[in-house]
């Protein structure tokens, strides 16, 4: 799941009428959002944003709950001059223990937007909200150390996060011995999964599933670079990780399943500011997906996964409508039969991917 927070930003270059003028209040997309889809309450309290979500958060009542936070979390006004800057006040980072957030990953491509001192504003908020994070940190070390997540009487849950310049991320953003930054993938490739896969498996004990989250890849697009593709395999191969858990993409992208191990290459957002802004509809960047998956502890493996198809209305998730379900079980399926997995629909809507389980 991607979560958005703003402050202030560069419009989307989706929208040619703000393209050239700076947005520099988030009221302004508050407007947007309230002339496609009506009057948004305010205030309104923390768990707003999440709305349905929280209902099946409720019903699954996960382990852990994952997320790519893709936003500083800071009041610092000196920024990098990337065209997008994304923000939120340390004020409103209520909301992500509103919905039991346990561990943001940040290597991604704005989580420096405000500099190295909303990095530090973002991780000394993170910390106060006792929420674990991984892929970025005061320096090198940090920013390389897996999230260590425990769960009573099952084992644990270990959260990698890297960043890929494929997906936008500068290079000089990749943390030193000296100073912040993210965890840099300076590329992706058989070989530099093979080297960084005894760091991904040294601190696994009997129990413990291994999460590899990557931010990687362009915005838009159903296409799955052959790199991205045999280097999530490399992962599993080399470092025998469980789940490879893409993002980037403002929609959703196919799932494979590598010898009984997940690969998503493309979450999509789960929440973002673009409601009311035109420019890709025929990805409908509108609906989400919260992805729950199931592992067998003693071998690592998936046990089952579940898609439930949500939409933002009113900065706000909602239940998507039946005939939005069934569109995205239609083009998930399209596309994730190109990796062997069949996406199957409940008449509740929610979503089931079909595999053939390895033996032996």
């Amino acid at each position: 799941m991607t979560g958005r927070g703003i402050d202030q930003v560069m419009p989307h270059p989706c929208d040619p009428q703000l393209y050239e003028e700076w947005v520099r209040s988030a009221k302004e997309y508050v407007r947007l959002a309230e002339q496609r889809n009506g009057r948004i309450p305010a205030p309104v309290a923390p768990a707003y944003i999440w709305g349905a979500a929280l209902a099946e958060f409720r019903r699954i009542q996960p382990d852990i709950r994952i997320v790519n936070l893709e936003t500083s979390i800071t009041r610092n006004d000196a920024y990098v001059p990337k065209g997008i800057n994304y923000r939120m006040s340390p004020q409103n980072a209520e909301c992500l223990r509103a919905a039991g957030i346990d561990c943001c990953v940040l290597a991604n491509n704005h989580v420096l937007d405000w500099e190295r001192a909303g990095l530090l504003d973002t991780l000394a908020t993170l910390e106060g909200l006792k929420i674990k994070t991984a892929g970025a940190g005061q320096n090198e070390a940090q920013a390389r150390a897996p999230a260590m997540l425990e769960v009573p009487g099952k084992g644990r849950v270990i959260v990698f996060s890297f960043a890929s310049m494929t997906s936008g991320v500068p290079r000089d953003w990749a943390a030193t011995p000296k100073s912040p930054g993210v965890n840099l993938l300076p590329e992706l490739t058989v070989e530099a999964a093979a080297a960084i896969a005894p760091e991904l498996s040294q601190l696994r004990e009997p129990g413990d599933v291994v999460v590899a989250s990557i931010h990687w890849g362009s915005n838009w697009g159903y296409e799955i670079p052959q790199e991205q593709r045999a280097f999530a395999h490399a992962l599993i191969d080399e470092a025998n990780v469980s789940a490879v858990h893409g993002h980037s993409s403002h929609h959703a992208k196919p799932a494979e399943i590598y010898k009984d191990r997940l690969i998503l290459y493309g979450c999509g957002d789960f929440l973002n500011d673009y409601e009311g802004i035109s420019g890709y509809e025929e990805f409908r960047g509108d609906l989400a997906l919260m992805h729950f998956a199931g592992f067998d502890c003693r071998s690592g493996t998936l046990a089952g996964l579940e898609l439930v198809p949500l939409q933002i209305r009113r900065f706000q998730l909602v239940p998507a409508p039946a005939a939005d379900s069934i569109w995205l079980q239609q083009t998930l399926a399209r596309e994730s039969a190109k990796f062997g997995v069949r996406i199957e629909r409940k008449p509740c809507g929610r979503l089931i991917p079909v595999w053939s389980r390895t033996t032996g």
